[in-house]
C-alpha cells in the first residue's frame, strides 16, 4: 500500500493501517528515541507518546516534504519534551568560560561500529547528549537548539564542544588514535 493510501486509511480509523504505519516507522523512530533517552524504557515511553501525537495530528500533515521527516520531527520534539519534564539545563556557562578547545583533528576509527558510538553517546551527560544529537545528527543549528531548549546559543555551542571532547576522551580510552 502506498504512503498516501496508508495515511488516508489511518485517518478513517482503520486499525490495520494504523498498525502498518506504526510497524513501518517505529523501528527508525525508536533509534531516535534511544539517542535522547537515558535507557530503553524511557525510549519506549517516548516512542509511544510520539505515535499518539502522530495519530492525533495526522490530519494536519499536508504532504509537504517527507512523511518520515514529519514523524522524525515529532519524535525529536517529544523526546525533548520528556527531557524538559525530567531535567532543566542548569549549566548556563558560555563557550568563552572554558579554556580548552577541541582540535579539529579526526579519528581513524577503523573497526568502530555505529552501535559502539551510539553506546558512547547514550551515556553522555544529558545536556551534552541532547545538543550533540540535535546538532550533529539531526542537523539543527545552534540558534534552533537554543530556541528549542530555552538556552543561549553559546550554551548550545559549549555543550556541543563538551560532547565532542567527551567522545574524543572515550575513543582515546579504548585505543583509537587521532
Amino acid at each position: 500500500m502506498d504512503e498516501r493510501t496508508l495515511i488516508d486509511k489511518c485517518l478513517k480509523g482503520d486499525q490495520r493501517s494504523q498498525r502498518e504505519l506504526f510497524e513501518k516507522y517505529a523501528p527508525k523512530m525508536y533509534t531516535v528515541c534511544l539517542r535522547y533517552s537515558k535507557n530503553s524504557d524511557e525510549a519506549q515511553d517516548v516512542l509511544q507518546e510520539t505515535f499518539i501525537k502522530v495519530f492525533n495530528k495526522l490530519n494536519v500533515y499536508q504532504g509537504n516534504g517527507s512523511f518520515e521527516g514529519w514523524i522524525r520531527r515529532i519524535t525529536v520534539n517529544t523526546a525533548l519534551d520528556a527531557i524538559r519534564k525530567n531535567l532543566k539545563f542548569q549549566d548556563n556557562s558560555t563557550i568563552d568560560d572554558h579554556s580548552y578547545r577541541i582540535e579539529q583533528e579526526t579519528f581513524h576509527a577503523d573497526g568502530l561500529e555505529e552501535e559502539d558510538l551510539m553506546k558512547m553517546i547514550a551515556v553522555m551527560p544529558v545536556g551534552y547528549r541532547v545538543v550533540f544529537n540535535m546538532f550533529a545528527i539531526e542537523g539543527f543549528s545552534h540558534k534552533e537548539i537554543a530556541e528549542q531548549l530555552n538556552i543561549s546559543e553559546n550554551t548550545s555551542k559549549s555543550q556541543y564542544s563538551r560532547a565532542r571532547a567527551y567522545l574524543i576522551q572515550k575513543l582515546e580510552e579504548i585505543g583509537f588514535e587521532r
